[in-house]
């Protein structure tokens, strides 16, 4: 936000005042003379509040449609990398996903204008479907054992909150010390150390394709997974480009301090991730999505209340460690609910999976600027909190779901299922049953 205020205000920092030179009557011998006061610093401001009010709360549009320009991209083209990723594997799509994200990256650490920012920001999205997509199902196929997979995702969503928790105070603290492609270029060095890890590591490799897709499902199970997402991840996707605003207006804060505003979401999520990603098997992952939700509505209701930096670190805090819960609880459910209910190839389900993300991350952004200058700032965080509290108890019905029965005979026949049975018979044998 505060380099689109600069753009249009090229000092948008307090000045110290100049000593001011006053004239004052003194009688020497060449008459009237100039003195000099050298008056005490001043600021020319009251306050380090940015003062273009007007500004500020249309920016909120600007910034908002920013945000969400990357997911809307990433909407539209994660229909077509799941049957892709069904049909050439994952490992192709996962580096072209990374040529992709490191020219949006030199992009950004360049780009001087709005219009080139929100292209480089709509190439991400391109990039971000290819990685997410391919990596999520990589994973899911695999680790094949429930309870494995929910630790897998765990760590892998601890990678996305590990970017996030280095990414917005690294980047604000950057930008305000160094200036703005700083922050860019090393990530572009670190992108290509990835590409680099991804040629020595993973291996082109091509799965089965003529299987059936996870959209023609008439139950609602995966709708409600996807919805789950959606809702838990659009309270963060609002507060992205709102929150640092709001800080501006009503916290005067600095500019390193509108990154640093979301490390504790950052770390919690980190926490959480990881830690449910183990504990949710045990407790159930419907009712661990179910309090995460909860949590989520209840936190960003307290958002409001904040009155400086350090009010925000509780809110933020409880937001971050319940999306944290819901995340790695629904990402291992589709995998599950593929796997009972489908053949087990899982592009389509988790380009569904990165789609109710995405649609977080569009419809938070860029609603939440409009709204934010139609009902305020907190009647934004009452309403997304509401919808969250709302939702949670729709979990429920991910309780027990039913194993499709051509899944069941499918499974009595396989050689894994086969060797499985009789392996058990013979344990049977030897204890004399």
């Amino acid at each position: 936000p505060t380099f689109l205020y600069a753009m249009e205000h090229p000092s948008p920092e307090p000045q110290t005042a100049q000593p001011s030179l006053l004239p004052l009557p003194s009688h020497g011998a060449s008459g009237l003379e100039m003195h000099v006061i050298d008056s005490p610093p001043r600021l020319l401001q009251d306050s380090s509040c940015l003062q273009d009010s007007v500004f500020l709360e249309e920016e909120n549009v600007r910034v908002g449609l920013l945000f969400a320009s990357k997911a809307l991209v990433q909407l539209l083209v994660n229909p077509f990398v799941g049957p892709l990723t069904n049909r050439i594997g994952y490992h192709i799509p996962m580096f072209a996903g990374f040529i992709i994200m490191f020219v949006s990256t030199i992009m950004f650490a360049f780009s001087g204008t709005y219009a080139l920012l929100f292209f480089a920001r709509s190439l991400q999205g391109i990039g971000s479907s290819f990685s997410s997509v391919a990596g999520l199902g990589m994973l899911a196929s695999v680790y094949t054992d429930d309870e494995e997979r929910g630790i897998a995702m765990g760590i892998a969503l601890g990678g996305l909150a590990m970017g996030v928790l280095i990414g917005a105070p690294f980047g604000s603290v950057m930008y305000d010390f160094v200036g703005k492609s700083a922050p860019f270029l090393i990530l572009a060095f670190l992108a290509v150390f990835d590409g680099a890890l991804q040629l020595c590591i993973l291996q082109p490799s091509k799965i089965s394709p003529g299987l059936v897709s996870v959209q023609r499902d008439r139950r609602l199970l995966v709708f409600f997974s996807a919805g789950s997402l959606c809702f838990a991840n659009m309270g963060v996707a609002i507060l992205e480009p709102t929150l640092p605003i709001w800080m501006m207006q009503t916290m005067c804060s600095p500019k390193w301090q509108l990154g640093m505003a979301f490390l504790p979401a950052s770390v919690s999520y980190l926490i959480g991730t990881n830690l449910f990603g183990i504990l949710a098997n045990k407790m159930g992952r419907w009712l661990c999505s179910m309090l995460g939700m909860f949590i989520v509505g209840i936190s960003l209701l307290c958002v409001p209340f904040a009155t400086s930096i350090y009010g925000l670190i509780g809110p933020n805090g409880g937001l971050g460690f319940a999306i944290g819960m819901v995340d790695s609880s629904m990402m291992a459910i589709m995998g599950y609910l593929v796997d009972i209910r489908h053949a087990s190839v899982y592009g389509s389900v988790y380009a569904i999976a990165d789609v109710a993300l995405c649609m977080g991350f569009a419809i938070g952004p860029s609603t939440g600027g409009a709204l934010v200058q139609a009902v305020g700032f907190p009647c934004l965080m009452v309403f997304i909190g509401v919808i969250n509290i709302l939702y949670a108890p729709l979990c429920f019905l991910l309780r027990n779901p039913a194993v499709r029965e051509e899944k069941m005979v499918t499974d009595v026949y396989s050689p894994d299922f086969c060797r499985k049975d009789f392996s058990q018979l013979r344990v049977n044998k030897e204890g004399g049953r």
